[in-house]
């Protein structure tokens, strides 16, 4: 059997502007109607409004820019022109799929060209992209394509580890596997010695 195609909902919003927070709040009502609640009862009156806040929070990524963390940078660097890797970030995000939450630590490394930025700033690039609906492939290849196309370094290396729970909850249900997703850029893409040494700084801090 086909599945019927899914149409959008169409919300009396003017072109570019979100659904209003009675919209929102009527969604998450259908929805709970959907899998058999009750929206009315007395647990759940309040549900809408607390889902619609906690989306606010989950998914601020939307309105943030991930391009101007990497903005300011310091050239006073004494000559370093080596790794500088942020290993085991954590992070959560959630699958676009299912919307469902897969979370795990990312590993960020450049090889700087003449300038360096302040190392937060690349844990901040990481969360602005994860709190936004992704997929673990879209999500590495952000990081590493906004740290490669701003600092213009000598290259870029990104790691992801993460477990979904749109594996381990449902479907197929296999608690504990995990997912690694990686993107190289500049001298990581071109020297396998780079790449090596980089995996190498990951493994060496749980040997």
């Amino acid at each position: 059997m086909v599945d019927a195609i899914i149409k959008p909902l169409t919300f009396d919003t003017p072109d570019g502007e979100k659904p209003s927070e009675a919209e929102a709040f009527a969604a998450v009502r259908t929805l709970l109607a959907y899998m058999g609640e009750d929206p009315e009862r007395e647990g759940l009156l309040e549900t809408p409004k607390r889902v619609a806040k906690a989306y606010r929070q989950l998914f601020a990524g939307y309105d943030q820019d991930a391009r101007g963390e990497l903005e300011r940078t310091f050239e006073e660097v004494g000559g370093y022109d080596d790794i500088v890797l942020v290993r085991d970030i954590p992070f959560f995000s959630h699958c676009e799929h299912h919307i469902v939450p897969f979370y795990g630590k990312a590993h960020i490394a450049y090889r700087p060209d003449g300038r360096v930025v302040g190392l937060s700033k690349l844990a901040r690039v990481l969360d602005i992209y994860a709190r936004r609906l992704q997929t673990q492939e879209k999500l590495t290849a952000q990081i590493a394509d906004t740290v490669n196309d701003v600092l213009q370094p000598r290259g870029v290396a990104v790691m992801i580890e993460g477990e979904h729970m749109c594996m381990s909850m449902r479907g197929i249900q296999k608690q504990g596997s995990s997912t690694v997703t990686t993107r190289f850029h500049g001298i990581f893409a071109d020297e396998s010695r780079e790449q090596d040494r980089f995996l190498d700084l990951i493994r060496n801090q749980r040997s």
